[in-house]
């Protein structure tokens, strides 16, 4: 480390959050991910390095900043330089390798495989539990980012059922999104699914055209799950989906839904707010996501690079809630 990093982590001091994430994390973990999945031998031409080119992406997550705005950043602001380990003398990635190193992730899918390392490093770190006793599962809407050619009468969200989904139409430059109404106002863009443990931590994410319906998306959100119970509101109430849950030995969480005829009894409404009181993290994940790290509305084109968005959505969200649970070490007092 030269003058000007020790110098840079000195004015930065102990509590500043990308220096706690730089310290929580084993990043050559993830660069045996990134070189795996991209296929690159090492041969050729030496290129950025792999987890310098991931830690931009998620500073550019983080800040909210385009990619241009994300190159100018890196030469000027110090926590930058200090988190991705650029010097003075280094050069720094211009707007079109980030740009194609994002892309280069879409097309190898490793952004779920990011998202799964993340949530190990933090279990193992014991700021997220392993075997967490509950499950959280619950969707939001994400605006497209092209503006809509046209407006049609939206299916109302949560009324669709198992039905399938509307024909293949594109009402924008964004082929994969579609229209959905909640209440009174329609939206064009994605549903973005999450689960959760009962602390905030995200462990999975999926993404889905906006009128998908919910219901059916709820056996690929229980995958992998290890949690004893699965929460979820009234749009996942299914036969289906309650027998999915006891096939993997999960205990039922799901809303009770009130039926013609067959209102629900006393036990199941207290049922119900007993769950509801344990459901609001998934909310407060999706607030955190959209409000900080730019989920309101996408930032490309397409349903990968969408759900892309979304899982450095919810590795942000993950490292500021274990950077919140974590002091760093005085550097005086390491090297004592």
């Amino acid at each position: 480390m030269d003058i000007f990093m020790i110098e840079s982590a000195r004015r930065l001091g102990d509590d500043d959050v990308l220096s706690k994430i730089n310290n929580l994390l084993n990043w050559g973990a993830f660069s045996l991910i990134l070189t795996r999945g991209l296929d690159r031998s090492g041969l050729g031409p030496s290129g950025y390095d792999l987890v310098l080119l991931f830690k931009c992406l998620l500073l550019g997550q983080w800040h909210g900043l385009p990619d241009p705005k994300l190159e100018r950043a890196l030469k000027v602001r110090l926590d930058f330089m200090l988190f991705c380990g650029l010097d003075l003398h280094k050069s720094v990635p211009d707007e079109t390798t980030h740009s194609r190193f994002r892309c280069d992730l879409v097309q190898a899918g490793l952004y779920d495989e990011l998202l799964g390392e993340v949530c190990g490093q933090i279990e193992g770190h014991g700021l997220k539990v392993k075997q967490a006793e509950a499950a959280i599962i619950d969707a939001t809407l994400i605006e497209s980012a092209a503006r809509p050619r046209s407006c049609i009468e939206a299916p109302q969200d949560r009324e669709e059922g198992d039905a399938p989904d509307a024909p293949e139409v594109h009402y924008s430059a964004d082929p994969d999104a579609r229209w959905v109404k909640k209440g009174a106002i329609s939206t064009l863009g994605y549903k973005g699914f999450a689960r959760t443990d009962e602390e905030g931590f995200v462990d999975k994410v999926h993404v889905r055209a906006a009128n998908a319906a919910e219901s059916p998306q709820f056996e690929t959100m229980i995958t992998s799950a290890h949690a004893q119970r699965v929460m979820a509101d009234k749009a996942y109430a299914s036969k289906a989906n309650r027998a999915a849950l006891k096939d993997r030995h999960h205990r039922d969480g799901i809303l009770r839904k009130a039926a013609r005829g067959r209102p629900l009894r006393a036990s199941e409404k207290r049922f119900n707010k007993l769950i509801s009181k344990r459901r609001f993290r998934v909310e407060q994940c999706f607030g955190t996501m959209k409000r900080l790290f730019g989920l309101q509305r996408a930032r490309y084109f397409g349903q990968a690079k969408t759900h892309a968005q979304m899982v450095m959505a919810a590795i942000s969200q993950n490292l500021l809630k274990a950077a919140n649970k974590i002091t760093l070490i005085p550097q005086a007092q390491k090297s004592a």
